[in-house]
C-alpha cells in the first residue's frame, strides 16, 4: 500500500504531477465518433461548441480490421481540429485486447497535449487503473507533457460494480465513471438484449381488487439500472469525481432516451453518452437544470440568508438541508451559464 503522502507524486521521473482535484467542466453529453469514418470526421468542426465532449472511439463498434485506421484517424483529428472549449476524449481498447498498448504508445506522444480524458472500458478493479496510471506517467515523461491525462472508467462487469469504490479511489487521475449497460447485462446474465433503458417485463403489478379479483390490474415498469447508477454516484461523489449514464441504443425512441437520461440526472449524474446527433440535444436539455427550478432555488437561498434556521415559502418548510440542495442547482446552472449565453439568459445569471 502506498503512503498517502506519496499519492500525488508522479509515478515516473519527469512526468507531470498528478492532479489534486478534478474541476467541474460541462460534460452533459459525451458524443462518440468513429475516427476512421471520413464523413463523420468531416462533421466534427461544426460540432465543436455544440457538444460538451467529443470522443474518438477506438473500441467497440470499430471492426478489428479498422482498428489501426481509427487510431491514425484519431491522431489526425487531434492535430488538425481546434476543439476550443469542447473537451476531446478517446476510448481506447480494453486492457486485455491486442490493440490497447499500441493505442497508448501512439496517441500519448502524438496528441497527448490535446487530449483531456482517456476512457478505459471493462475496468474490473483498482489494478486496472494502477496499470494505466503508471504507463501513462512513463509515456507523459517521455513525451515531455506538462499536464497529466485523466482517466475515465466504464462499469461493464459485475466485478467492476462490486469494486466500484476502490476503482474511484485508485488514482488522482480518475475523472469519472460511466455505466456500460449492455456489457454489464451480459456479464450479469441479465435477460435483456437492449442497450440501456428499461424492459417491459421488469415491472410491479398492483394488488387485485378484493371486490373484483378478475379485474385488470395496472402494471408499472421499473428501472433496471437504478441500483447500479445510485451506487456509482455514491462512489464517485465520495472520491470527488463524476458519474455518467452510458449509451441508450434505440436512437429512434427519443422519448424513452430522455426519460432514462432524466432518471440519471435526478440521481446525480452529470451527463450521458450520445451515439447520434439527435441525442446531443436531449442530453443538453436534460442535464441542464430547468429554469423554473433554478429560479425557485435562488428564491430559497435569498430567503434563507446565512443558511441557518427555517422559513416557510409558499407553504413549504425550508431549512439548511434544502438550502444545500438549492445551491447544488444554482452552482450547476452558474457553471453551465458561463459557457452558454442562452442558458445564462434563461437562468438570469
Amino acid at each position: 500500500m502506498r503512503n498517502p503522502k506519496d499519492f500525488f507524486r508522479p509515478l515516473a521521473v519527469g512526468a507531470p504531477a498528478p492532479p489534486r482535484e478534478i474541476p467541474f467542466r460541462p460534460s452533459r453529453m459525451i458524443h462518440f465518433f468513429d475516427p476512421s469514418n471520413d464523413k463523420m470526421v468531416a462533421k466534427l468542426p461544426d460540432m465543436v461548441g455544440k457538444a460538451d465532449v467529443l470522443l474518438g472511439n477506438l473500441e467497440d463498434a470499430i471492426a478489428a480490421d479498422r482498428k489501426e485506421a481509427a487510431r491514425e484517424g484519431l491522431v489526425r483529428v487531434g492535430k488538425e481540429i481546434d476543439f476550443g472549449e469542447t473537451q476531446f476524449w478517446t476510448r481506447i481498447n480494453s486492457l486485455d485486447s491486442p490493440w490497447v498498448l499500441d493505442d497508448l504508445l501512439r496517441i500519448v506522444p502524438e496528441i497527448g497535449d490535446r487530449l483531456d480524458v482517456i476512457m478505459i472500458p471493462k475496468v474490473e478493479g483498482a489494478e486496472d487503473i494502477h496499470y494505466a496510471d503508471r504507463l501513462l506517467a512513463q509515456l507523459e515523461a517521455k513525451a515531455g507533457l506538462d499536464r497529466p491525462l485523466l482517466l475515465h472508467a466504464i462499469l461493464e462487469t459485475a466485478r467492476g460494480v462490486a469494486n466500484v469504490e476502490e476503482i474511484c479511489a485508485a488514482s488522482p487521475r480518475m475523472q469519472g465513471l460511466s455505466l456500460g449497460p449492455a456489457d454489464l447485462a451480459a456479464d450479469r446474465r441479465m435477460k435483456t438484449t437492449r442497450v440501456g433503458g428499461g424492459h417491459p417485463g421488469y415491472l410491479v403489478r398492483e394488488d387485485p381488487d378484493p371486490e373484483d379479483p378478475e379485474a385488470p390490474r395496472a402494471t408499472f415498469q421499473q428501472d433496471l439500472w437504478h441500483y447500479t447508477v445510485a451506487r456509482m454516484v455514491d462512489a464517485c461523489v465520495t472520491n470527488g469525481i463524476y458519474p455518467y449514464y452510458g449509451p441508450f441504443g434505440d436512437i429512434r425512441d427519443t422519448v424513452a432516451c430522455e426519460d432514462q437520461f432524466r432518471n440519471a440526472f435526478l440521481l446525480g449524474c452529470v451527463g450521458a453518452w450520445s451515439l447520434h446527433p439527435v441525442q446531443i440535444d436531449i442530453a443538453k436539455r436534460v442535464f441542464s437544470p430547468d429554469p423554473a427550478d433554478v429560479a425557485w432555488a435562488k428564491r430559497v437561498i435569498e430567503a434563507m440568508g446565512d443558511g441557518t434556521g427555517a422559513v416557510m415559502i409558499d407553504g413549504k418548510m425550508q431549512d439548511d438541508a434544502t438550502v444545500k440542495q438549492c445551491r447544488v442547482m444554482v452552482d450547476l446552472a452558474t457553471a453551465l451559464a458561463a459557457r452558454d449565453p442562452e442558458l445564462a439568459a434563461a437562468y438570469e445569471l
